[in-house]
């Protein structure tokens, strides 16, 4: 019995001497006067706070190596800087400059948390403002406003993206870093994204997709979600937005708080549209659509590192405009009662990242169920399939230095389609896949600003 609670009693020794680690600091501006509200992010971690009265903050439960910090403010330069985690407290003070024009981005996509000019390779960024301003119900309209991105539209509730003149199969969409397995290759299936969720939108033209595989020869889409509230803080908002050409409604409203070592959060979304109005008073029939979404996601901070779990549910009911129907719709409407795709798709993923004394190691998995179905004027689905798809990856972190980063790692899919019910039709026969690659990258600064990355 003595020696099971000596046994506990270092064990909790062990856990509240590993955390105790902090970051704290001054947010200024050049002539040394405090920034109030300043964002102060962890972008590794998913953890971060903002600045006091005094321009002041504190971040605990830091794990040991090199940490990538974040100093922003509305309209000053973001700031990224690098500390070595190595005592328990850890000072880092940021001067940020007034941005004459835009600022650098801090982006993820590249496999680096990176400001903008020190990637070797251009990734685009359309942030969440951006596409809420776009005033379409159909978001990847708003993506069309990057350079080299286009779409394939099949009516106001689907549209595919097109980059550089390469979609479908050879344009992978992600979802927070994870691959979207959906029948997303379906030129009549929609992404499967709820943008009420998304910060931002990170776009890759260039060769970085040799990263993701084959599929991502065209470039690669990574759906960003919004960031997790500030340490201490719990945050709530609604959001409607109203289409006068669909008599359509977008609602959303979540909720998200964080402590020193936890954080989580929610967020249900509906949209409803009816048939599209044209000018002259012509609607398109059956270009109706509903969707529902919820999202939620938890996680920890600690010394050994961060583990974030998140569970996305997509729900969508989408009209098609096919000639069928010209005969069978006379009058606008919005309720899906025939000639309609009935999709759902949930996501559950896993995404670790533990620091091993200068090194990190990521171990993400996800698993994902898509099941579509396609309702014409039949009491049953005319084609009804289901897509189980279980995405794995593991990638080491060299301890980096001021010219070179390194990277090994190992990435992989296990799928199964099955047609159910028998249904009149098969799109797609019954399959199964496995999938293993490994990777290995390394990015060399010769120069200043002059990066090369090697694949």
């Amino acid at each position: 019995m003595k020696k099971n609670v000596l046994i506990f009693f270092v064990l909790f020794l062990f856990i509240k001497v590993n955390a105790q680690n902090q970051i704290k600091g001054k947010v200024t501006d050049i002539n040394n006067e405090p920034l109030i509200g300043a964002s102060v992010f962890l972008p590794e971690l998913n953890k971060g706070t903002i600045t006091n009265q005094a321009g002041e903050y504190l971040i605990s439960n830091i794990p040991n190596g090199k940490i990538k910090i974040q100093f922003s403010f509305v309209g000053y330069n973001t700031e990224m800087k690098i500390v070595d985690i190595t005592q328990p407290e850890n000072k880092v003070d940021a001067l940020l400059t007034i941005a004459i024009i835009q600022s650098q981005e801090v982006v993820i996509t590249g496999s680096y948390v990176s400001s903008q000019h020190e990637n070797a390779v251009k990734i685009d960024v359309l942030k969440s403002k951006d596409i809420a301003l776009s005033g379409t119900p159909n978001f990847m309209e708003s993506l069309t406003k990057v350079p080299g991105v286009d779409m394939i539209s099949k009516g106001q509730g689907i549209s595919k993206p097109i980059i550089r003149g390469l979609s479908m199969n050879d344009v992978l969409v992600m979802n927070n870093g994870v691959r979207i397995e959906n029948y997303q290759f379906s030129e009549n299936h929609p992404l499967g994204i709820d943008d009420n969720d998304v910060e931002r939108v990170e776009i890759i033209k260039g060769p970085a997709s040799l990263l993701y595989g084959s599929d991502a020869i065209g470039g690669v889409i990574n759906f960003i979600k919004e960031k997790p509230a500030p340490v201490g803080k719990i945050l709530g908002d609604y959001r409607m937005q109203l289409h006068s050409n669909t008599l359509g409604m977008n609602n959303s409203i979540g909720l998200k708080g964080a402590s020193k070592k936890l954080f989580g959060g929610f967020r249900f979304g509906n949209k409803t549209h009816a048939d599209y109005l044209q000018g002259g008073g012509d609607y398109v029939p059956n270009s109706r659509f509903n969707e529902m979404t919820f999202n939620a996601n938890m996680g920890h901070t600690g010394k050994i590192g961060t583990f974030k779990l998140t569970y996305d549910y997509f729900k969508q009911d989408l009209g098609m405009t096919v000639p069928a129907i010209k005969l069978l719709i006379t009058k606008q409407g919005r309720k899906n009662e025939i000639w309609f795709q009935d999709l759902e798709h949930q996501l559950l993923s896993s995404q670790n990242s533990l620091y091993l004394g200068k090194f990190k190691w990521n171990i993400n998995v996800a698993y994902q169920n898509a099941l579509r179905k396609l309702q014409t004027t039949l009491d049953v689905p005319f084609v009804e399939m289901n897509l189980n798809t279980i995405t794995y990856e593991s990638k080491l972190y060299f301890p980096p230095n001021d010219k070179s980063e390194y990277i090994i790692g190992l990435q992989g899919m296990l799928q199964n389609n099955k047609n159910l019910n028998n249904r009149a039709s098969q799109f797609l026969p019954d399959a199964n896949i496995n999938n293993i690659g490994f990777l290995g990258l390394a990015q060399y600064t010769f120069f200043e600003k002059q990066n090369y990355r090697v694949v």
